[in-house]
């Protein structure tokens, strides 16, 4: 199947700059052009975006993912260092998410305080 940048802007919540910038920095390849010039993706595009946003909205930086998607590009003799890389990420994310558990515990006592102040003050 075939999607435009229009589509894929508006169904999958990136902007068009995004696609271009990506594009341009190697990590969307092989993205066709219609008649008009305009750029037409296809399921394994979507993939790959789909891939390259997972990675970004948890913090891994575009040099990270780009040396990742240039391993996969070489096949299967990288498997190891695209895992290597994928379990360094899950560890920064898993550490990510037991730091913001913390904070939101923080955020957790403080609501709760103020319930018992409001209650106290009916």
């Amino acid at each position: 199947m075939s999607y435009s940048m229009k589509y894929v802007v508006e169904h999958l919540d990136v902007t068009a700059n995004t696609l271009r910038y990506y594009e341009k920095e190697g990590l969307l390849k092989n993205i066709s052009r219609n008649s008009g010039g305009n750029r037409v993706y296809n399921d394994e595009n979507i993939e790959v975006l789909n891939f390259i946003r997972a990675l970004r909205l948890t913090g891994m930086p575009i040099s990270e993912i780009k040396k990742y998607l240039e391993l996969n590009e070489l096949g299967d003799d990288t498997i190891s260092q695209r895992k290597e890389m994928i379990l360094q990420h899950k560890t920064k994310v898993q550490n990510k998410i037991n730091e913001n558990l913390k904070y939101l515990e923080v955020i957790s006592y403080k609501a709760a305080m103020y319930d018992l102040k409001e209650r106290e003050l009916k």
